[in-house]
């Protein structure tokens, strides 16, 4: 079993920042990526940001350049600064990591999700 916890939501004004941190832990072979997506109120969910084991990054064009995404690749943890906070930032932020376990001898690939963390911006 992998599980995976995001923390670090909250209330913010705008102009501000957050820093998310998400841990995934449990019967994990090896993590090959990680990353954040969002889903606000009455949207689909997008993705926000995402990174390599090998430390490549891609985000949305909506948040390039506020926030930044980094790997803790010993620990199997990701971190989202999130900077220059607006309203339209507000939405559930879910934790997602890439990988595969290991169990009698054959490895399985799979993707975990956590439960979200709740992000607002307003004043």
């Amino acid at each position: 079993q992998v599980q995976v916890v995001e923390s670090g939501g909250g209330l913010v004004q705008p102009g501000g920042s957050l820093r998310l941190s998400c841990a995934a832990s449990g019967s994990i072979f090896s993590i090959n990526a990680m990353g954040w997506y969002r889903q606000a109120p009455r949207k689909e969910r997008e993705l926000v940001a995402t990174i390599t084991s090998r430390g490549s990054t891609n985000y949305a064009v909506s948040v390039k350049g506020r926030f930044r995404i980094s790997m803790d690749n010993a620990n199997h943890m990701v971190y989202l600064q999130m900077n220059s906070l607006t309203p339209e930032d507000t939405a559930v932020y879910f934790c997602s990591a890439e990988g595969s376990t290991y169990y009698s001898g054959t490895y399985f690939a799979d993707r975990w999700w956590g439960q979200g963390t709740q992000v607002t911006v307003s004043s």
